[in-house]
């Protein structure tokens, strides 16, 4: 029985409060962690419910596929796949160092900055 109440109680949760994500379609992103580190490149997707970012030509995988048919011919295929947040740094467009991101709240609207130099980033 408490099984099932905890159950419900992580559905409401989970449904209600999806954390916002810091980063944006079009910011310039450098890999701090893995294969890839210090590769730069350009955000494409955002996905926040798995708290991931896609980036071309980044986390990419390689995967054998068996031969099908004459459309589908096996071989080896490059699949990109999404990298985790916590693996990639914001690339500052002022300073062009990486960094945190910051909020200042302006009049009636809330705008991101550079946590290192303090200048505005546009989104």
């Amino acid at each position: 029985m408490h099984a099932i109440r905890l159950r419900i109680v992580e559905e409401r949760c989970s449904a209600d409060l999806l954390p916002g994500m810091k980063l944006k379609k079009g910011d310039e992103i450098i890999v701090i962690v893995g294969k890839d580190k210090g590769r730069k490149g350009k955000v494409e997707k955002v996905f926040l419910k798995n708290d991931t970012v896609f980036i071309p030509g980044i986390n990419v995988y390689k995967r054998h596929t068996k031969k099908r048919d004459d459309k589908h011919p096996g071989g080896i295929i490059s699949l990109p796949k999404p990298i985790k947040v916590s693996k990639v740094m914001l690339v500052c467009p002022s300073c062009s160092h990486m960094t945190r991101i910051g909020y200042k709240k302006l009049k009636d609207e809330k705008i991101r900055i550079c946590r290192k130099c303090g200048q505005k980033i546009n989104s």
